[in-house]
């Protein structure tokens, strides 16, 4: 299985997921163009993608989905609350848009996908799990780790986890108070500390190759959730990387 980040941070989310013949999109809040430049890289054209996942509606999400639903064809999957918040913002998705079920499988192409909840400010918010040769996993905009997420996580060959802020840097750092208690709240996001207490979870459980993503750009620093993250994670055999806002990252496992 090959994994692209292609953005990963408040300013934009999309990675692109490949096995065998099969290519799919998780989020799609980078521009149309952008993601066909990352595309084109990989050696793939919009007529390859099999689908995208939608996690949820905030506009790092999904800024690039209105042009794409009105250029291509390519089904745009989202559980029942997301889906209908996708319709009333981009109507032009309605004849693409595929409303799934939250902790049950289906299939893109030949691929075998199952979507979990996460504590997020908006009414509906999940993570995926996608199984083909390989097990990736991925859960963001997550204010805490629930029973459900370690379901979802647990065992992937590959997991991309958030590691949005260092608490120090978000205390002392410029957000107004409502917004800083936002983030450190249960449907906020999760922090290097909290990031680097799941990573030890997931070594242990078989994950080999960890991704921190979703760092934030006033509130962190890529070395220093490395650092955090990989304290915990010493005598584990684990990859450990950090996905750059802008891309792109490529892996293989």
């Amino acid at each position: 299985m090959k994994l692209s980040v292609f953005a990963s941070g408040s300013s934009g989310n999309c990675l692109l997921l490949s096995d065998h013949h099969t290519h799919i999109l998780i989020d799609a809040g980078i521009s149309m163009r952008r993601i066909q430049a990352f595309l084109l890289r990989a050696g793939l054209s919009w007529r390859d993608i099999d689908g995208v996942l939608i996690t949820h509606e905030h506009s790092d999400h999904i800024s690039g989905l209105e042009t794409m639903s009105k250029k291509t064809e390519i089904p745009v999957y989202a559980p029942h609350t997301v889906a209908n918040r996708l319709l009333g913002r981009l109507p032009s998705l309605e004849d693409k848009l595929r409303i799934i079920p939250v902790g049950e499988s289906f299939s893109v192409g030949e691929l075998c996908v199952m979507a979990f909840h996460t504590p997020h400010d908006t009414d509906e918010s999940v993570g995926y799990r996608v199984e083909g040769d390989s097990v990736f996993a991925l859960a963001t905009d997550m204010g805490c780790v629930t029973d459900e997420i370690m379901t979802g996580l647990l065992g992937a060959d590959a997991v991309l986890i958030e590691s949005n802020h260092d608490l120090q840097m978000l205390r002392d750092g410029p957000y107004p108070f409502p917004l800083k208690r936002r983030i450190l709240s249960e449907r906020g996001h999760l922090s290097n500390a909290d990031c680097a207490v799941l990573a030890r979870q997931l070594a242990g459980s078989g994950t080999g190759t960890i991704v921190l993503g979703h760092l934030s750009r006033e509130n962190n620093r890529p070395a220093l959730a490395m650092e955090t993250v990989s304290a915990a994670l010493a005598g584990c055999d684990v990859n450990l990387f950090c996905a750059p806002p802008e891309g792109p990252l490529d892996l293989e496992f």
